[in-house]
């Protein structure tokens, strides 16, 4: 990809993978560059989000982005807070987390998945007003569904591994088969 195609892809937005009644929505911050120019979410080799997903359990092998819509045979789906690619997640404003929120929790009740999955707790404490949100499981739930924040898979999240990250995946995967059934 060469950096004239990455710098055209600024401001795009890609489509969600989504279906109604999934068992986990997962919610990415915004789309990267790689990601807007290909079309994929977690499309840069660098982010741990496919990996993850993988050794965390809920896909059977581990997908590439260009895999994503494979995700829906796994009651799985991927959304964004804000839509709009950017370099980097510093670029947007609190207004745009705010409104990513108030945009977010709209699709979540159009769409009811039984797990909000936010992948990124700063954006989620941004977006939804709660400053001391941790990772884990959160108390309020969003448009019916629980809500979990996840540590962010970018390769710039250095706070945490690839195995600790898959560790914390996998509680929520634990957590969404005891509510479903699978």
């Amino acid at each position: 990809m060469s950096p004239e195609e990455l710098r055209a892809a600024r401001d795009r937005v890609i489509p969600d993978v989504v279906a109604g009644g999934l068992r986990v929505l997962f919610c990415g911050i915004n789309p990267g560059l790689m990601s807007a120019a290909t079309g994929y979410h977690f499309a840069r080799p660098g982010n741990r989000f496919w990996p993850v997903l993988h050794r965390s359990g809920f896909t059977p092998r581990q997908l590439q982005p260009d895999e994503q819509d494979e995700l829906l045979s796994y009651g799985l789906g991927i959304t964004n807070v804000v839509a709009r690619a950017s370099a980097r997640a510093d670029e947007l404003s609190a207004e745009e987390y705010r409104e990513g929120g108030r945009l977010l929790t709209e699709k979540v009740e159009r769409l009811g998945p039984t797990w909000l999955a936010v992948v990124g707790v700063t954006a989620y404490r941004t977006a939804f007003g709660e400053k001391k949100a941790r990772i884990g499981p959160q108390e309020r739930t969003i448009g019916g569904a629980r809500v979990w924040a996840l540590p962010n898979p970018s390769g710039l999240n250095a706070h945490w591994s690839l195995e600790a990250m898959a560790e914390e995946y996998g509680r929520l995967r634990e957590a969404s088969a005891d509510v479903t059934g699978g």
